[in-house]
C-alpha cells in the first residue's frame, strides 16, 4: 500500500508543481525538455534497458507515436494546470481511462457487460459537469483539460499496444520512448532561444528536475505497487485512479482555494462511482 500511496503523492505533485510554477516568469518548454533529461537518467539507473532487444521489428511507429503525444499532452497538462487548476486537471487525466476501455470494446471487440455500460453513462455527465462554468467566468479554458483526457486516453491505447510485444521489456521501450519526447523538445528548446530569444534560466531547470523526479517517481511506484498486488491489479487500478482525484480535490480546493461550483463537485462524485464500476467490471470479466 505505501508503494501506491507514494504513486499517488508523486502524480498529484506534478501537477502541484505546475501550479506553483504560476509564480515565476517560465518556459513550459524547457521545464518538459528537462523533466525528460531526468527522467531517462531516472529510468536507465533504475531499469537497466536491453537494448539489443531494440530493432527493426521493434514498434518504431507506436514509439514516434507516442514519443510525439507525450511532451504535446504534458504541455497542455502544464497549461491545464494553470488555468483550470489542479482539481479539474487530475479528474480530466483519470477519465481519460474511459478511452482504451472504448477502443478494446470497438476495436478489439472486447465484451461490454452491464457495469462498463453504466460506467459509461455515468462518465460522459461527470466530464461535462467537470468542465462546467460559471456564466460569469471569462478565462475558462475548458480546451486545455479536454485535450489531457483525449491524450493521455490515446498515450494509454499506445501503451496497451506496446505491451502485446513480449519479447520487449516496459521499462526498455519507455526509454526509448522517452529519449524520442527529449529529442522533441529539445529541439523546441533550441528554437526558442534561437528565434524568440528566450533564455535558459535556473527556475526552469530546477522546475524541470523536479517534474522529472516525480513524473519518473510516479511510474516507478505504480509499477512496484502492480507487483506488490499481482493477485489483484484492479486494487491498484481503482485505488489509483480515485486517490490522485480525491487527493488532488483536497490540494486544489484546500491549499490553491480553487472555486468549484456545485456541479464541478456533482462532476467529480459521478467521476469516482464511475471508476468504482469499472473496476467491479474488470473483475466480473477475471
Amino acid at each position: 500500500m505505501l508503494f501506491l500511496l507514494l504513486s499517488i503523492l508523486c502524480s498529484v505533485t506534478v501537477g502541484i508543481i505546475f501550479k506553483i510554477s504560476r509564480k515565476y516568469t517560465i518556459s513550459t518548454v524547457q521545464i518538459v525538455a528537462w523533466n525528460y533529461i531526468f527522467a531517462i537518467l531516472l529510468c536507465y539507473l533504475s531499469f537497466p534497458p536491453d537494448l539489443n532487444a531494440i530493432d527493426a521489428k521493434a514498434p518504431w511507429s507506436i514509439y514516434i507515436s507516442l514519443g510525439v503525444l507525450l511532451p504535446a499532452v504534458f504541455l497542455f497538462l502544464a497549461a491545464s494546470v494553470r488555468y483550470m487548476g489542479i482539481v479539474k486537471t487530475d479528474a480530466a487525466q483519470r477519465l481519460s481511462l474511459f478511452i482504451p476501455i472504448l477502443a478494446a470494446w470497438l476495436l478489439f471487440e472486447e465484451d461490454f457487460n452491464t457495469l462498463k455500460i453504466t460506467a459509461f453513462f455515468i462518465a460522459l455527465p461527470a466530464i461535462l459537469l467537470i468542465l462546467s462554468k460559471k456564466a460569469e467566468n471569462k478565462n475558462n479554458k475548458w480546451i486545455y483539460p479536454a485535450v489531457v483526457l483525449v491524450g493521455f486516453g490515446l498515450i494509454d491505447v499506445l501503451f496497451k499496444q506496446i505491451a502485446l510485444y513480449a519479447n520487449l521489456a516496459f521499462t526498455t521501450s519507455l526509454l526509448i520512448i522517452f529519449c524520442i519526447a527529449m529529442v522533441i523538445m529539445v529541439a523546441a528548446v533550441i528554437y526558442e532561444v534561437i528565434f524568440k530569444k528566450v533564455s535558459l534560466t535556473r527556475v526552469n531547470f530546477i522546475l524541470g528536475a523536479l517534474v522529472g523526479v516525480f513524473n519518473f517517481g510516479n511510474i516507478l511506484f505504480y509499477l512496484k505497487a502492480h507487483k506488490a498486488f499481482a493477485e489483484n491489479p484492479s486494487t491498484v487500478f481503482a485505488a489509483m485512479n480515485m486517490g490522485v482525484i480525491i487527493i488532488g480535490s483536497l490540494v486544489g480546493i484546500f491549499v490553491f482555494k480553487e472555486k468549484l461550483s456545485r456541479y464541478n463537485y456533482f462532476g467529480l462524485l459521478l467521476a469516482i462511482i464511475a471508476i468504482v464500476l469499472i473496476t467491479f467490471s474488470q473483475i466480473l470479466n477475471k
